[in-house]
């Protein structure tokens, strides 16, 4: 799942991302069957529309959606809406390829 993130107005970006990678990290690190985590955000956020960019990794999608069915994924959720413009940014669910990783040995 990849996610375009835009906050919400009571919040600057930099408070954004101090919150998305702080404290709601240690939460959502936590979903069941996740397998990989990645938050990104942008090297210049007064030049693009989104404040940052979700990578969640589940096995499927039976994973993805039990994860947040479940009481972490449900507090996740809840954490997401107090900073995050949840209807502001697409949300990709995709099969990823890799055409290359040399980050492995």
């Amino acid at each position: 799942m990849v996610d375009f993130l835009v906050r919400t107005d009571e919040y600057s970006h930099e408070e954004f991302a101090e919150r998305w990678q702080g404290e709601h990290a240690a939460i959502a690190k936590d979903l069941p069957g996740l397998r990989k985590y990645t938050t990104s955000v942008p090297t210049n956020p007064n030049a693009v529309e989104y404040d940052g960019v979700l990578e969640l990794y589940f096995d499927d999608m039976t994973a993805l959606n039990q994860a947040f069915e479940s009481e972490v994924g449900q507090k996740v959720q809840a954490d997401a809406a107090e900073f995050i413009d949840l209807e502001a940014g697409p949300t990709l669910v995709v099969d990823e390829t890799v055409q290359l990783d040399e980050t492995h040995d």
